[in-house]
């Protein structure tokens, strides 16, 4: 699982103007999927499945209020599950489509809002889904989704940006804040647990991010973690195997 949160860039991630380019260049894929004959993706927000561009563009170009000129105005988060990932959600593309707006709106949205500290839920921001379908000369699944998330909440109250360097204050000017570790690793569990995907933990969030940005005790940590769960598989290969020759030894009595 990749997730990424973007935004500020001057490219088409620029975010401190209108969310046109954006809404725009996000759906790049549309004509290429009528042209061979399959149905677009629209985009999809909490609550609906269908939301025109135009709609997208409104919705987020107006939820500004107290916003300064320089200000973000939105953010870009995008989930890419791995093939096995999608694999394991649905056997038809369309399945999958439908498996993943799923995760996004009851995983991946509840644990951004949640990440916040202010009592927030997935229904309180205001965001919005685009899947994209991408080509590749391997012909293997390949699935992913972007969201143009608002920076102020759904009831224009509060701003909320998942690039802040503060976490859980309770003190001074910024209360709450994010920590975009806990929210990608948490909307990782909530993928597991949901679909019953059993993942390799050295295929984990927790201990790519140990290896790479942690302390030598983290990365020790995460290490023993791995060894850990190799030697259970092991000590299961090992019972099913043995349990096997049990069950065809007394199928040839």
């Amino acid at each position: 699982m990749n997730i990424k949160i973007q935004g500020g860039e001057n490219g088409k991630y620029s975010n401190s103007g209108s969310s046109t380019n954006l809404v725009n260049y996000l759906e790049h894929e549309d004509m290429e999927r009528l042209n061979d004959g399959k149905a677009i993706e629209h985009f999809f927000s909490h609550d609906h499945d269908k939301v025109s561009s135009a709609e997208v563009i409104e919705a987020i170009d107006n939820n500004k209020q107290k916003l300064m000129k320089e200000d973000a105005k939105f953010f870009v988060i995008t989930v890419s599950p791995s093939e096995k990932e999608l694999q394991q959600i649905g056997k038809t593309p369309q399945e999958r489509s439908d498996a993943l707006k799923n995760y996004i709106r009851n995983e991946v949205m509840q644990k951004y809002a949640e990440n916040f500290g202010k009592g927030l839920q997935a229904k309180d921001i205001m965001y919005y889904g685009k899947i994209h379908h991408e080509r590749n000369m391997k012909n293997e699944i390949d699935m992913h989704v972007h969201i143009v998330v608002s920076r102020k909440s759904l009831d224009k109250k509060m701003k909320l940006s998942p690039m802040t360097n503060h976490r859980n204050t309770t003190k001074g000017q910024v209360k709450g804040g994010f920590d975009r570790k806990n929210f990608i690793q948490k909307s990782e569990e909530a993928f597991d647990t949901k679909f019953g995907f059993q993942r390799n933990y050295k295929q984990s969030f927790e201990y790519c991010n140990s290896m790479k940005n942690g302390s030598l005790q983290d990365r020790r940590n995460a290490i023993e973690k791995a060894i850990k769960q190799e030697s259970s598989k092991k000590i299961e290969i090992k019972k099913t195997v043995e349990q096997t020759k049990k069950t065809n030894q007394g199928l040839s009595l």
